[in-house]
């Protein structure tokens, strides 16, 4: 396998081993030495088979391969690493460099990242789809709205019953509501601005908001990595997604106080420089990645699948647009948002690819 070939290897979200006929590591990409728990340094030279403590069926599958050059398939094999956990992995052979004494290329991917792969992909699909079918309904929304509230004005001026008023009133600032409903809906679709963005300001901006809306009941503490470069996007984009994430974990906390002598809930903003990370099939050495943790009650299991989704709310009164709007930004700037939840414990993980930053800039 040439220099280049190799090369490529080291992007690929799955875990590659190249082996010589022998049988013997001659590369392993990150996302192996992530696997195997070893750099490729180390790896180079051992027999592949060794690693595990109950390959013997594998590496007889792996021998005749490389004698016949033909490649195989297995899906779900348990291997345990010496020393280490079992895991259960499909495994895909390859041969390459001729027929007979070929070297192998050896994929090896999880069964919890093939399901989070599709997870991810499917989530992406949804929230596109969603996206548009919520545009569009937004756009058919707003121009009936014109003629109600301008109708209710016209009326109103007619009327000489001062209470009657009152029910003009309402229907204006219902109008009202659902304009700033449907402006909210469309804001997405507008087109970015980009420009420098440092993370930690846009985490100050939206803390320092998030204390005025909820003076009481919410702490806010900060664990910032302070030599995360800058990103390339939209600032107030950022802001608002942020924003609405924090605003959902407020409200959590704020919710899960029983009494006004209740200690107040605590939410966490942390950066850090995250490695070989995968979004949307890629594997990228860098991102910046920042969590947002919340000590709230959770998210019901019944929601965690749909949390993402637009008008689904765990919350009474919530109209299910604040993380929908947030994920739309996040994606927006090439990065993925994800979730998870247990009782006392809700993190929300942003990350933003390094190289898709560098290349926007």
């Amino acid at each position: 396998m040439s220099a280049p070939a190799l090369a490529g290897l080291e992007l690929l979200a799955t875990a590659v081993v190249l082996l010589d006929p022998s049988l013997r590591i001659v590369h392993a990409n990150p996302s192996a030495e992530n696997l195997l728990a070893a750099s490729s340094r180390a790896l180079a030279g051992q027999r592949f088979c060794t690693l595990f403590t109950d390959a013997q069926a594998l590496g007889e599958r792996l021998r005749e391969a490389a004698e016949r050059g033909w490649g195989f398939w297995d899906q779900e094999v348990a291997l345990t690493r010496q020393g280490g956990a079992t895991q259960v992995l499909n495994c895909l052979v390859t041969p390459v460099d001729g027929p007979r004494g070929a070297r192998l290329v050896v994929e090896l991917r999880t069964i919890d990242q093939r399901q989070r792969i599709e997870r991810e992909e499917r989530e992406f699909s949804h929230a596109f789809a969603n996206r548009e079918l919520i545009r569009n309904l937004a756009h058919e929304i707003k121009n009936p709205l014109g003629g109600l509230r301008g109708s209710a004005q016209l009326l109103e001026r007619e009327l000489d019953r001062p209470e009657l008023r009152e029910y003009t009133q309402v229907i204006i600032k219902e109008a009202d509501r659902l304009q700033l409903l449907m402006d909210r809906l469309l804001t997405p679709h507008r087109a970015p601005r980009p420009g420098p963005v440092n993370l930690h300001e846009v985490c100050e901006r939206v803390r320092t908001l998030i204390l005025a809306e909820f003076p009481e009941g919410v702490r806010i503490t900060r664990d910032f990595d302070t030599s995360l470069p800058e990103l390339h996007g939209d600032r107030e984009q950022l802001i608002q997604a942020l924003l609405n994430v924090v605003r959902n974990g407020a409200q959590a906390v704020v919710g899960a106080r029983k009494r006004g002598d209740d200690p107040p809930g605590l939410i966490t903003l942390r950066t850090r420089v995250a490695r070989f990370v995968t979004i949307g099939r890629r594997m990228h050495r860098l991102a910046l990645e920042l969590q947002v943790i919340d000590t709230g009650p959770g998210i019901p299991p019944e929601l965690r699948e749909r949390v993402f989704y637009p008008l689904v709310s765990g919350r009474e009164g919530g109209t299910g647009l604040g993380l929908t709007l947030a994920q739309a930004y996040v994606q927006q700037h090439g990065g993925t948002i994800e979730c998870e939840s247990a009782p006392g414990r809700t993190v929300f993980r942003i990350l933003f690819p390094l190289e898709a930053q560098k290349a926007a800039a």
